[in-house]
Order: structure tokens, then C-alpha cells, then sequence
């Protein structure tokens, strides 16, 4: 059989979100990791990546038990949400590639800013202190601050790393969101696909 027939589309979608199902176990696995060994002690940002972690399990779930049963219902809440996480991925992932070092600067002291225990353990992992100047007078959970002269801001450091950091994160969420395209056009073309196995005459 060519692909493109009943059961090529079913084995290709059902692949895709058994890569789903990986990605999904790796986030959360990572997120769990992390605040395991206390390389990340902000609660926020790890409650966000586990999440994002089991939104796409359940996503992936929902569109491998479609596939392997040919369910209508399941294919069709399956294509509506995975091509409105494709927008919103894909808008995101343009906004990384497309931010200028300004808008970048400006993205990160606003990150900066907006959480305390972020900022520590920043400090504590890039061995720096404050954003745009190291103040003496501020406690400060780096190494360094026991010679507060031979501290660097942190905006320094993480200027050098923020283009590249949102280069990868932009081409990473590109890849996705165009294999999330390719779900949604499986998974359509999919639906409209009679069960060679079934009653020819049955509805599908």
C-alpha cells in the first residue's frame, strides 16, 4: 500500500504523538529534575514547564487513542487544538527570531523584575549581581559579592547569551509548530479516510 493510504496515515500520526508523548515526559522530567537537585528553586517557573509538560500529554494522548481507534470526535477536538497551539507557537517563535538587542534588553529586565527568587537564582547560577550595576549596599547570593569589585552585572552576562538563547528557542518552536501543521493535515486527511478492515458500507 502507498503512503498515503488508511493505514500509512494512521501509523505516521500515530508516530507523531508518540513524539509528543517523549517531549511531553522529557519537560516534565526535566522541570521535576531541576527543582529535585535545587538548579531552579522558583515555583513559578517550574510549575509553568511541568504544565506546559502534561497540557501536551494530554494533547498527544488525546490524538494517539483518535488515531488508533479512528474515533471522529477525538480526531476533531485533536485538530482544533493542535492548530491553535500551531498560531500561537508559531507567532511566538517569530517574535524570538525577530527581537533586536533593545527589545531584548527591555524583555529581560522586565523578567528581572518581576520575581525575587528568579533573580537569585540567577545571581547564584551566573556568579553576578544586580541587572545594569552591582549595588554594595543590596544582599546578593553570588560568590563574588564577597569582593563586590570584581562582580559583573547580570545584564552583561545574559546579553551575551540572550541572542543565542532566543535563536534556539525560536528555530526549536519553528520545528514544532510545523510538525504541529503537519498533525493538523494528517489528521484531516485522516478522518476522511475509510477503514479498509470495516463494513464498506459503514459510517466513518
Amino acid at each position: 500500500m502507498v503512503c498515503g493510504g488508511f493505514i500509512c496515515t494512521k501509523n505516521a500520526l500515530s508516530a507523531l504523538n508518540v513524539l509528543y508523548i517523549m517531549v511531553s515526559l522529557l519537560l516534565i522530567g526535566v522541570a521535576a529534575w531541576g527543582k529535585w537537585f535545587g538548579l531552579v528553586s522558583s515555583i513559578s517557573v517550574v510549575a509553568a514547564v511541568i504544565g506546559v509538560g502534561v497540557f501536551l500529554l494530554l494533547v498527544a494522548l488525546v490524538g494517539l487513542c483518535g488515531a488508533l481507534k479512528h474515533q471522529q470526535v477525538l480526531l476533531f477536538f485533536y485538530m482544533m487544538i493542535l492548530f491553535v497551539v500551531f498560531v500561537l507557537q508559531f507567532s511566538i517563535s517569530c517574535a524570538c527570531l525577530a527581537l533586536n538587542t533593545d527589545q531584548q534588553n527591555q524583555l529581560l529586565e522586565v523578567g528581572w523584575n518581576k520575581s525575587e527568587v528568579t533573580r537569585e537564582d540567577v545571581e547564584k547560577t551566573l556568579n553576578c549581581c544586580g541587572f545594569s550595576s552591582v549595588n554594595q549596599s543590596d544582599s546578593c547570593p553570588a560568590q563574588c559579592f564577597a569582593t563586590p569589585e570584581s562582580c559583573r552585572s547580570c545584564s552583561q552576562i545574559l546579553q551575551e547569551y540572550a541572542g543565542q538563547v532566543l535563536r534556539f528557542v525560536g528555530g526549536i518552536g519553528l520545528f514544532f509548530s510545523f510538525t504541529e501543521i503537519l498533525g493538523v493535515w494528517l489528521t484531516h486527511k485522516y478522518r476522511n479516510l475509510k477503514d479498509p478492515r470495516s463494513n464498506p458500507g459503514a459510517f466513518l
